[in-house]
């Protein structure tokens, strides 16, 4: 049986990919990004540029075919040369309405980009663990598949064939689950959590049983023989790669999946406890207050007031 916690996590956190746009320059260009309220990403289709970001010392240079995800609300210029004045990418973008945006000649540099939307409660889960920024070059073992993928969506962008805005951001999903998987591939040691121990294979087994069934009371050796490892060790694996017990992680995964439940349904609380493995309706108050600092009521009546 194929075990994808991966998967798990990627549509609780429901990560929607959207193709947003492109554009095309030549001679010497630079245009100045405002920093993204969600998760950026955006390719190199041809040529090459350069990315100065807020905060970050030294210029990044982007080649044909390399990938980039901005995870942080930091600002940042494309050009092709550190140094040339930029226009504002507000006023350039809003006059090119639906087409392509042309700086200069347009012959020497193309550029498509777009976001990623988040739940807005358990998306938090993605975006804590996300450096604030990955490139991914076209050197990587990864390339093909960001080669064919760009070429798909540059394809659906200058067609308009039926269905093809929901090509686009099938095709948008796929690269962002691809530059997450390159990340994972070749960005050696990786932080502690939840991505950390997804990219733990060993470790896939107890992270699925946790997350098909939350509301079952799990036990350390269940989990261990998952593993096919002895109590003592999957503990210590675990504890090492997502930075918390194994019982701790099922704990805030029961509390993301009850945030969300509050957000978007009526359900009682008692049955909502029940559901989540807890056998009393204060049991599972008492943990969600741990976790969150508020009560499930209180988390409720904010989510829905707006405060």
């Amino acid at each position: 049986m194929h075990i994808d916690p991966f998967s798990d996590i990627l549509k609780f956190t429901r990560a929607e990919s959207i193709a947003t746009g492109g554009f095309t320059a030549g001679g010497a260009w630079a245009i100045r990004f405002p920093a993204p309220e969600k998760i950026k990403f955006f390719a190199v289709i041809k040529g090459s540029c350069w990315i100065e970001l807020d905060g970050e010392p030294n210029p990044i240079r982007f080649d044909t075919g390399d990938v980039g995800l901005l995870a942080a609300p930091l600002a940042f210029t494309l050009s092709s040369a550190p140094g040339v004045p930029a226009l504002d990418a507000m006023a350039l973008f809003s006059g090119a309405g639906n087409a392509t945006a042309v700086v200069g000649d347009g012959q020497d540099f193309e550029h498509i980009g777009g976001h990623v939307l988040l739940d807005p409660t358990s998306g938090k889960l993605l975006r804590d663990v996300l450096p604030p920024w990955i490139h991914v070059p076209a050197t990587t073992p990864q390339a093909a598949s960001f080669r064919w993928l760009l070429g798909q969506l540059m394809e659906e962008r200058a067609t308009s064939l039926p269905g093809s805005q929901l090509a686009s951001a099938q095709l948008a999903q796929l690269l962002f689950i691809q530059i997450l998987r390159a990340h994972l591939n070749n960005a050696g040691p990786t932080p502690r959590g939840w991505l950390r121990a997804l990219a733990e294979p060993r470790l896939a087994p107890a992270l699925h049983l946790m997350h098909g069934d939350p509301g079952r009371t799990w036990h350390l050796d269940e989990l261990a023989e998952a593993c096919a490892m002895s109590r003592t060790t999957f503990a210590s694996r675990f504890k090492t790669a997502a930075g918390v017990a194994p019982l701790t992680y099922l704990t805030e995964w029961r509390m993301c999946l009850a945030q969300r439940a509050l957000r978007e349904q009526n359900q009682a609380i008692a049955t909502m406890a029940q559901s989540l493995g807890y056998t009393s309706e204060s049991a599972f108050s008492n943990a969600f207050k741990r976790v969150t600092g508020i009560s499930p009521n209180t988390y409720r009546m904010a989510v829905r007031t707006g405060r």
